[in-house]
């Protein structure tokens, strides 16, 4: 029971479209769950969050004189309240006003009250208010009450910050205080700055998630209800036929049920109601439908809460249709900025050529694999913006900042000038930044690096062509496979890969085998796991499946006939029996080429470097192969033991961590004993402090998104090779990856480059 009023104050807590109908939610809601006289909720200013002497104000209560909310304020020092913010921790009194902190209020009605507990509401680690409540009686509240507050003030935090940023950015710029709704905040995902039209994106039938839009036609709207509402019915009609003769009747009065309501035309009207004062139908059935569920949630008889999921079942059944309708007339703006909860490769896929402006996402991580592919496109992206108010964002205007990871709605005034300025500076650089296109990666000292890109759509390779590179250094061969609804055949691999590899014929082209799994999932091929970074992904689902490790290694192997550039890349690989196993069927692939009379040439083979156990192992893997591709991310993410796609641990998250580069220090003297090359294919390549420290390492190659390309070409040329290597050094002595950061971030602006790091600050 108290699992389900949990579930039932967070989830209306959730579903709320502002601050204020959140807070009434939480303090009526607890209120009655735990049967006492008061609940109230104090919070800090969004501003001064982290502030350690910020006041606390009462937002909301149910018991105490609501002519105090938003007039009665506490400081960090004063009251109980304030005890509880600078403890973070739950107090718990049975006399409260005896209590040494205890400040009394005058005109507020506390003064009946004896019993107190206070619960902090925390987000990562910053104290955001306090949950309150307080009883007649002077006794301590039980542990399952003290247990139930604290539970719900940790679960509340994340929806408060949402509902808050969902109130400020529906106000009209021009109204919007300057210190609320200005900048949500994610992580950095891709850098850059752009400004652009926001495109929310949003999953099949997901009715939480439909995003505000306003609808010019209402009479299309309701028409597009109507022809949704007929579908449901008749579909309904076929369902309870087709199961008759399989269930019995009672079980089958279920589709009537349904059937009733889509009859209803008081359920209808509230939608009609909504469409006609502007808002689309995805949005009109969104706002009915959890009003209508409310009603039955709010029911004390059992039978007629369950009523609730019946009523969201049908709603979900109406979405699907409408949605039908809306795939096939999507509109992309000429400068779009894709937004939503989780954006998928299959979104980026969708796009119209050209205008794909920047990408937000609620979810992610600046290594998860939608920020690689903003990389890959030249793309500012902001992830993890947890509070995000996608449905609030449908066809505003925004500026996003992707070194910063901050996303600004309707900016206006000295701000909106200040995101103009970094627009056009941005701009300025890359126009310098061009002009190194046709120069070689050449240090002032006279050392040679060589510089590729990282692809995986076709759509990336115009702008590999047009930075310079010197070839493809990682194509990600899953992604066609992903946005495709099955496995693409033989001949169809051979033609995507003959594209490639003749693209940029002589030029070598490096393909990784199929890498999927762990955050790269095939919606055609499903793979649960509890854990799926650490389990069958990568070479070890192919070798399990050699059908499709040969199907794909025959046609790469087919499509280099003539050219001679495939290089084959072998992902994942943990040990020498994976590897040798991988080598065994390469030279299957050949020998069954040649039997079909098809001679091809002999190709390179290199392995990525990227599991713990591989750097153990490097010596005995590098003898065995061609060359060494180190992938960072997954290093990094490995030997840190941190989810790179979780948001709650991205800080954690840090390839210049002293333990990744010493891992990548005696990846390269492996290399150096077997006498193979190591380049690195992960981000770290790409940023301008990795590419200092992986130059004076010794690495050979890098490769990287083209978009990063020319800045570490400008890195190279400016910084000796001589000073690389000193620096490289200084930073295996260090212990903690900022100092790092700040001894290589000195050297740069040293070097004039400090407009390389600008959000690296």
């Amino acid at each position: 029971m108290i699992l389900e009023t949990l579930r039932r104050i967070v989830g209306e807590v959730g579903r709320a479209r502002d601050l204020t109908m959140a807070l009434e939610a939480i303090v009526r809601g607890v209120r009655e769950a735990l049967d006492v006289a008061v609940c109230s909720v104090y919070l800090v200013p969004r501003a001064k969050v982290g502030d350690p002497d910020a006041p606390l104000m009462l937002m909301a209560t149910e018991g105490l004189s609501r002519k105090a909310v938003g007039r009665v304020s506490l400081s960090p020092s004063e009251g109980l309240v304030g005890l509880v913010a600078q403890r973070a921790e739950p107090i718990n009194l049975d006399n409260a006003p005896q209590h040494p902190r205890y400040k009394h209020i005058a005109n507020i009605g506390e003064e009946p009250y004896h019993a107190f507990l206070g619960a902090p509401i925390l987000l990562r680690g910053e104290v955001l208010g306090v949950l309150v409540v307080q009883d007649y009686a002077s006794r301590r509240f039980s542990d399952d009450q003290e247990s139930f507050l604290v539970t719900l003030a940790a679960q509340l935090a994340s929806s408060l910050v949402q509902a808050e940023l969902s109130e400020a950015v529906a106000r009209p710029p021009s109204s919007r205080k300057k210190v609320v709704g200005e900048a949500i905040r994610g992580v950095p995902g891709a850098a850059g700055v752009a400004s652009g039209t926001a495109v929310v994106v949003y999953p099949q039938a997901d009715l939480e998630a439909v995003p505000d839009r306003h609808c010019d036609d209402p009479e299309i709207e309701l028409a597009r209800l109507k022809a949704a509402r007929e579908a449901v019915r008749a579909e309904l009609i076929a369902l309870r036929q087709g199961m008759a003769h399989r269930l019995p009747e009672e079980e089958c009065v279920l589709f009537d049920a349904f059937t009733m309501m889509l009859d209803s035309e008081s359920l209808f009207a509230g939608i009609e109601r909504r469409i006609r004062a502007g808002a689309w139908a995805p949005a009109a059935l969104r706002d009915t439908i959890r009003e209508y569920a409310a009603v039955f949630e709010g029911m004390d008889d059992d039978y007629l809460r369950q009523r609730a999921e019946d009523v969201r079942d049908v709603g979900t059944r109406l979405l699907e249709h409408l949605q039908e309708v809306e795939n096939g007339i999507r509109d992309y703006p000429e400068r779009t900025i894709l937004v939503g909860r989780e954006i998928t490769v299959t979104h980026l896929a969708a796009m119209p050529e050209g205008r794909l402006a920047g990408i937000v996402s609620a979810r992610g991580s600046s290594a998860s694999h939608v920020a690689l592919l903003a990389r890959a496109l030249g793309v500012p992206a902001v992830m993890g913006a947890s509070e995000l108010p996608v449905e609030r964002l449908d066809r505003r205007e925004l500026v996003i900042d992707g070194y910063r990871g901050v996303v600004h709605v309707d900016p206006h005034g000295a701000l909106r000038e200040e995101l103009d300025r970094l627009v056009r500076e941005e701009a300025q650089l890359s126009a310098e930044l061009a002009t190194l296109r046709d120069l070689p990666a050449l240090t002032p000292d006279g050392a040679r690096v060589h510089l590729y890109v990282n692809v995986g759509l076709l759509a990336d390779m115009a702008p590999a062509n047009n930075v310079g590179a010197e070839g493809i250094g990682l194509y990600r061969t899953e992604i066609p496979f992903q946005v495709r609804d099955n496995f693409p055949g033989e001949e169809e691999q051979t033609r995507i890969y003959r594209e490639v590899l003749a693209a940029y014929a002589p030029r070598p082209v490096v393909l990784r085998t199929l890498d999927v799994g762990g955050d790269k999932p095939l919606g055609y091929f499903p793979i649960h796991e509890d854990n799926p970074f650490l389990g069958w992904r990568g070479v070890r689902l192919t070798l399990d499946h050699p059908e499709i490790f040969l199907t794909q290694v025959r046609a790469m192997l087919r499509a280099n006939k003539g050219l001679g550039n495939l290089r084959i890349l072998l992902p994942m690989i943990s040990g020498v029996g994976e590897l040798e196993r991988a080598l065994e069927l390469i030279d299957q692939a050949h020998a069954e080429l040649r039997e079909d009379g098809l001679n091809g040439e002999a190709v390179q083979v290199g392995v990525m470097i990227e599991v713990p156990s591989a750097v153990y192992q490097v010596d005995a893997l590098a003898r065995r192969v061609d060359f060494l591709s180190v992938g960072t991310n997954d290093l990094t993410q490995y030997l840190l033991a941190v989810d790179r796609n979780n948001a709650r641990v991205a800080p954690l998250y840090d390839s210049l961590h002293p333990a990744v580069l010493r891992a990548i220090h005696d990846i390269v003297a492996g290399g150096r004993r077997a006498g193979r090359p190591v380049s690195v294919c992960g981000e770290l390549a790409g940023d301008p402090l990795g590419a200092l420290i992986l130059l004076g390492f010794g690495i050979d190659s890098l490769s990287m998104s083209a978009g990063s390309l020319p800045r570490i070409k400008r890195v190279i040329r400016s910084v000796p090779l001589k000073h690389a290597r000193q620096l490289a050094w200084e930073t295996l002595t260090c212990e903690r990856g900022d100092e790092v950061r700040a001894m290589l971030r000195a050297a740069l602006r040293d070097y004039g480059l400090g407009g390389l790091i600008r959000g690296d600050e």
